[in-house]
């Protein structure tokens, strides 16, 4: 049957509910033989593209939309881990991110070790028969500290763990899957969709193999779910121990508006991270405290040449020093927006320790690098120069 009529842009399909031709048909898609839709909350067809077009992009073997990024983080998070479970997540990691960890999680008795991205030799020494997950970014979110993904990658192989990515920033640019990731995570928000018009997010999957690690006794919950459903294991798992009863669906309406997106993806992530080596680069020489991987002083530089060659997002960095100049700078701009979003078609901006970090401690706010002066920039469509001299505006207005 073609549901959707030849149409060549995606229709939304806003149901909530789907009928089923007989009781027999009903009974198969809820034993999951039929694929058929079986009710909202646990998808949608308008979602099933944009899940099918992700996971082409990432060569999975099927993916799960939900209603936001923290919303996939949750959903995968959740189905693997059970109380008295372990994390162990390396880098600095995006707010909600760490705040879910380390304020959520405890409540259900998942416990999380942070490491930084140096502290690779201590990842195997961190590992016990509790750990479920070593989770990273691939660019930390405002830190801008690159992981050895591949050398992450293997020591997760090793001890039959499972690796997650949360790839937000450098979709298409990197390839979890080739470093060992087991599952990518999208907050499709972001640079996927492009303009701050759809909140949503996804997570991908890897085909679950013969006598993989998830046939261990660390993952033997997953048993019923590889007899059943054999690659798409995991993929079973986050909808019926998660998404079917948390219920971080995803809304058609964000899931066609973030399909108009991916058409614009590859030729806005050429733009972007062009311009945010032009825009790192002539702040730095113009004597702004710039933190971009591409700079030839940054600690992560070889790794950035090495692996992140086409780029790391839209983010970059300035350290004003303190509150008092970052919001002098912010608000002598006449071309950032002020606001809590990256990678979108604007060039945006945020003061982190008073916004998304300020109920943190000084401790957390250390490791995670948020100073007092530190500004996130997300550069945006608009052409590098015009960026340069609104940025070296701002800069003078602040002094």
């Amino acid at each position: 049957m073609n549901t959707f009529h030849r149409s060549i842009s995606t229709p939304i399909t806003s149901s909530a509910a789907f009928y089923y031709e007989d009781s027999q048909e009903a009974e198969d898609i809820f034993s999951g033989n039929c694929a058929n839709p079986l009710y909202s909350r646990m998808g949608n067809p308008t979602s099933s593209v944009l899940e099918q077009q992700l996971s082409t992009m990432e060569n999975g073997v099927g993916a799960v939309a939900t209603s936001s990024g923290m919303g996939a983080i949750t959903m995968v998070l959740m189905s693997l881990c059970s109380s008295d479970d372990e994390i162990v997540a390396i880098g600095g990691l995006f707010g909600g991110t760490y705040a879910f960890m380390t304020q959520t999680l405890p409540r259900f008795g998942i416990k999380t070790k942070f490491l930084s991205v140096d502290d690779l030799d201590t990842i195997e020494s961190s590992i016990t028969t509790k750990t479920k997950v070593i989770f990273c970014e691939s660019v930390g979110n405002p830190s801008l500290r690159l992981p050895d993904l591949e050398a992450i990658g293997k020591i997760a192989t090793k001890h039959n763990i499972a690796f997650i990515v949360d790839n937000t920033v450098t979709p298409v640019i990197v390839k979890p899957f080739e470093y060992g990731a087991d599952i990518v995570i999208y907050s499709t928000t972001k640079i996927i969709s492009g303009n701050s018009s759809a909140l949503g997010g996804i997570a991908i999957f890897k085909e679950v193999k013969e006598h993989d690690k998830f046939h261990t006794s660390r993952y033997e919950f997953l048993t019923p779910f590889i007899n059943k459903l054999k690659g798409k294991a995991l993929i079973g798992c986050s909808k019926k121990r998660s998404l079917r009863d948390f219920g971080m669906s995803a809304n058609a309406h964000s899931s066609y508006q973030t399909l108009l997106g991916l058409e614009t993806l590859d030729l806005r992530n050429n733009r972007i991270n062009t311009s945010c080596e032009i825009v790192a680069k002539v702040l730095k020489s113009e004597g702004l405290n710039v933190n971009h991987p591409s700079l030839n002083d940054n600690i992560d530089k070889d790794l950035y040449d090495r692996n992140f060659s086409e780029g790391t997002g839209s983010m970059i960095t300035i350290d004003m020093g303190t509150q008092e100049k970052a919001y002098k700078f912010l608000d002598a701009s006449k071309l950032l927006t002020i606001t809590a979003n990256i990678g979108d078609s604007r060039t945006l901006g945020l003061h982190m320790g008073s916004t998304i970090y300020q109920d943190f401690t000084s401790q957390e706010k250390e490791f995670l690098g948020i100073t007092d002066g530190l500004i996130r920039l997300s550069i945006g469509l608009e052409k590098p120069q015009d960026i340069i001299d609104d940025l070296l505006n701002c800069f003078e207005a602040s002094k």
